[in-house]
């Protein structure tokens, strides 16, 4: 019988800035790996004591007091299994995005993070200094050698590991999400597991970081570029792989086929990385529950179902404002998806509030006409009840713009736009009702039509005047998404989206639409992130440019 390795990929859940819960979490996580599966080694994600990405909390002085007193922790509970944990590591005047190997009371060894990435979400570069040198540890009499996230994308590492007659590679990551990530990281190993002639294991962080989500989706693959075992993306747990050792000194260890998770829709993949994101920065930010504005519309119903996906109908409440220009439709549906749902709901007319707006402002309006200053008013009166309950009640405003509508500034700032977190914001609106059939369809608790019909059927409108649609401001949301997405995804220059195919004017009129509304995007909430380029951490433009377009 072959002899084997017993590896746990620790796909776990951690919290930015919290050594010591984090400390718990590695000494209980790798207590439970050597009980339950007699472990021969735990690999946890990158930065593993910090959380990813600590950002300035790096440059705080006493970081590396608490690292130090945590490291110490991990010795003190002595225990025997190998235990790979990502930490930042002080040396002199220099910072490390680190790992290091422990077994029982001992550090054998440290690896240094080669190739740190400095572009879309990433900002390493400001923090850490690069290592150079491979690290391989004897486990088992075989050549483990260890790299971080970043080396995975580089030849460097790997023919470096190679050289020093590695037989398994151990990579521990905390790599964000968008759509189709999976298939890309997939691929990249399936080329280093080639170069290399050995198996990868890939530890992928799970769980949600402001606008970050990190999906898991831990991997093993061998040196003929084949996946042998793939954990299920957005959740926690200990994944369990076995590895057989070679049996002549020298070869590579091999590894047999395992669990390999179902593929998903892309649907699938985006709804579950907003339920992840919507439940861990409520959570992690201790926040009561959340509370959103439902209109009737598409985006708020939406914004809804995963709200109670990520928290449950106990924590989410939702309230209607009717004006004199919401239809019988939006009230109705908003009602029915309340009531289907569980979710407390409220009905709060804003006719009182509006007037006496207009009625305090009345000498400032005078002798103007009514233009998108009153309709603007309405949706800061609804955006004031809003915070007013989070004030008082302690939950979380959910703002519910899409991707679309925030790319060309149509929402209002202090209305629609007040609030914490901004479930949509890189869902264009086509995907919007994607989602909506999706969720429609789709077996999780409240299954049926959640996001009634009537909602997804309607056109698009904010009814913030009589007879108003989207339509009447923008273009085709169909050709309007295909724009923006060539615009804020791939940078193409104007003349560049006009030479596909696109009507010039619309074209021009939208990418200065995104241009103008650069100071709307800067002052609002943050949302998941789902995109190769999102608005908020991937894309800074400034507020005050004179950029013309062109080429």
């Amino acid at each position: 019988m072959a002899r084997q390795l017993t590896i746990i990929m620790a796909q776990i859940n951690l919290l930015v800035g919290d050594i010591n819960a984090n400390t718990d979490a590695v000494i209980a996580t790798a207590k439970a790996a050597i009980a339950e599966h007699s472990a021969d080694i735990i690999a946890f994600p990158e930065l593993t004591l910090t959380g990813y990405p600590p950002e300035d909390l790096l440059l705080r002085p006493s970081l590396q007091v608490r690292i130090n007193k945590a490291i110490g922790r991990i010795l003190a509970a002595n225990l025997d299994i190998h235990m790979v944990i990502g930490y930042p590591e002080k040396s002199g005047q220099q910072l490390f995005n680190a790992l290091t190997v422990i077994k029982g009371t001992r550090c054998l060894a440290n690896y240094r993070k080669q190739h740190l990435p400095n572009y879309q979400v990433f900002d390493e570069r400001r923090y850490f200094d690069q290592g150079s040198r491979p690290c391989i540890v004897k486990i088992a009499d075989v050549n483990v050698a260890f790299t971080i996230c970043e080396d995975m994308w580089e030849q460097e590492p790997v023919i470096q590991a190679r050289a020093a007659d590695a037989q398994l590679m151990i990579n521990i990551n905390a790599s964000p999400y968008h759509m189709k990530k999976i298939e890309d990281r997939k691929q990249l190993l399936h080329t280093r597991a080639r170069e290399g002639k050995f198996p990868i294991v890939y530890v992928n962080l799970v769980g949600g970081q402001d606008e970050l989500v990190f999906d898991g989706g831990s991997m093993v693959v061998v040196d003929t570029g084949d996946c042998h075992f793939l954990a299920p993306a957005f959740q926690s747990g200990l994944q369990h792989v076995v590895v057989d050792l070679p049996e002549v000194a020298g070869h590579p260890c091999t590894v047999p086929l395992q669990t390999i998770a179902p593929p998903m829709s892309v649907e699938a993949e985006i709804y579950q990385a907003l339920v992840l994101g919507v439940r861990d920065y409520a959570n992690k930010n201790s926040f009561k529950g959340v509370v959103l504005g439902l209109s009737g519309g598409i985006d708020s119903a939406l914004t809804l179902a995963i709200a109670v996906d990520a928290l449950g109908a106990q924590r989410v409440q939702a309230v209607m404002m009717p004006f004199q220009f919401t239809s019988q439709l939006s009230q109705d549906a908003a009602a029915e998806q309340a009531h289907l749902l569980g979710v407390t709901y409220q009905v709060i007319p804003i006719a009182p509030i509006y007037a006496a707006f207009i009625a305090a402002l009345s000498d400032e309006f005078a002798g103007t006409a009514v233009d998108v200053s009153e309709q603007n008013l309405q949706a800061r009166c609804r955006g004031v009840l809003l915070m007013a309950i989070s004030n008082k009640k302690g939950l979380l405003v959910l703002t519910t713009g899409n991707k679309s509508e925030i790319a060309v500034g149509y929402s209002t700032l202090y209305g629609d736009m007040a609030g914490g977190f901004d479930v949509l914001k890189d869902v264009s609106k086509t995907m919007v009702y994607r989602l909506s059939h999706y969720r429609n369809t789709t077996h999780l608790p409240h299954t049926g039509n959640v996001i009634p019909l009537a909602v997804i059927e309607r056109a698009p409108t904010a009814e913030l005047a009589p007879g108003q649609l989207d339509q009447d401001s923008l273009p085709l949301y169909d050709e309007l998404d295909k724009i923006l997405e060539h615009y804020v995804e791939q940078d193409l220059s104007a003349a560049a989206i006009i030479a596909l195919g696109f009507n010039a004017d619309v074209v021009k009129r939208v990418l200065r639409m995104v241009d103008l509304n650069e100071y709307k995007r800067r002052q609002s909430p943050i949302g998941v992130r789902l995109t190769r380029r999102g608005f908020g951490r991937d894309r800074r433009y400034p507020i005050t440019n004179a950029w013309p377009l062109g080429e």
